[in-house]
């Protein structure tokens, strides 16, 4: 066998493994990280490492020192686009007192109206589509599945359609531990959120910004004084970002 055939075998392996994926049929997809470095987007000033790079993907332990924001965010804003991510939490930090979301947003109550809650093993985080905290669709292992739009869907001021629209349709989530694959469409005010080849959200958002940049979010953390994380902590790697800008 010749060194290229040698070559070409590995690569093969590696696709089939999962670690690297081809981009998304079509043109006009360019990649939003090479799988070596984080060239392209703005590490949190004083983050000290903890947004990194670990066997081409990226990897982040929810413990940035940064003083100021500590999300990963592109340094280039974006209008209109597709977009495709994988995500996989490594792992739950805790239990959380976890309500169960209602189809128009509200939460599960007991005949007394009180929120049922039920300690839940739970990780969280979450991707800025245009920048701000309004515009996140969860990553989490909350009963309605990943893609929940908590801007919108806890914003009471909000229509009722657009509170309803924030609540997944479908649960698409892997176990933790696996990866899982965000499918999106920003066009204006309407998002389309596909998880798994599951359509989660499809919906009308009032008053979206029209462009920025596109944000990995930071939660939770780690508490030095007990050694534990928060329960809603986002241990989390992400890998094989896809973009494709729409006119």
């Amino acid at each position: 066998m010749t060194r290229t055939m040698v070559l070409t075998a590995a690569l093969v392996g590696l696709l089939a493994g999962g670690l690297f994926a081809a981009p998304p049929q079509g043109d006009g997809w360019k990649p939003l990280f090479n799988g070596k470095d984080l060239s392209g987007w703005k590490v949190p000033k004083g983050d000290n490492g903890h947004w990194k790079i670990v066997d081409g993907v990226i990897d982040y332990d929810a413990r940035s020192e940064a003083k100021g924001g500590k999300n990963l965010v592109t340094e280039q804003e974006f209008g209109d686009y597709m977009l495709r991510i994988d995500w996989r939490l490594k792992q739950t930090t805790g239990l959380y007192a976890m309500p169960t979301i209602l189809p128009d947003g509200s939460y599960k109550a007991d005949a007394n109206g009180k929120v049922i809650k039920t300690p839940t093993p739970n990780a969280d985080s979450g991707i800025f589509l245009r920048g701000t905290g309004k515009t996140q669709i969860n990553i989490w292992c909350w009963p309605c599945g990943s893609g929940e739009l908590w801007g919108y869907r806890t914003d009471k001021k909000q229509p009722a359609e657009a509170r309803a629209a924030a609540v997944p349709k479908a649960k698409g989530d892997n176990p933790v531990g696996e990866w899982n694959t965000f499918e999106v469409t920003v066009k204006g005010e309407h998002v389309t959120v596909k998880l798994n080849g599951k359509t989660a959200i499809d919906g009308q958002f009032p008053g979206w910004p029209e462009k920025g940049p596109i944000a990995l979010q930071h939660h939770g953390g780690y508490n030095e004084k007990t050694g534990k994380y928060s329960p809603a902590s986002s241990l989390i790697q992400f890998r094989n970002i896809y973009i494709k800008e729409l006119k």
